[in-house]
């Protein structure tokens, strides 16, 4: 594990994604603390499926009818 300040993570960003590419995690701290961690990234966990919440959402029969406050507040109705 590669333990870098800011600056130093600023300046050297290029070779610290070098270091990730090849699986070494880099922590980078705020006045000694680590605050952020880079890992190599993996891709999606699977693949995502299209209609995964099919019949799970409802859309509300007034859903485009517009309240009569805000209608007016926008100028939409007198």
């Amino acid at each position: 594990m590669i333990l870098k300040n800011i600056s130093e993570a600023k300046a050297e960003l290029s070779a610290l994604i070098e270091a990730v590419s090849k699986g070494e995690e880099v922590l980078i701290g705020k006045a000694g603390v680590p605050v952020a961690r880079l890992v190599r990234f993996r891709g999606p966990a699977a693949p995502r499926e299209p209609g995964a919440l099919k019949g799970r959402i409802r859309v509300a029969a007034d859903f485009d009818e517009l309240p009569d406050d805000i209608a007016a507040a926008l100028g939409a109705r007198p």
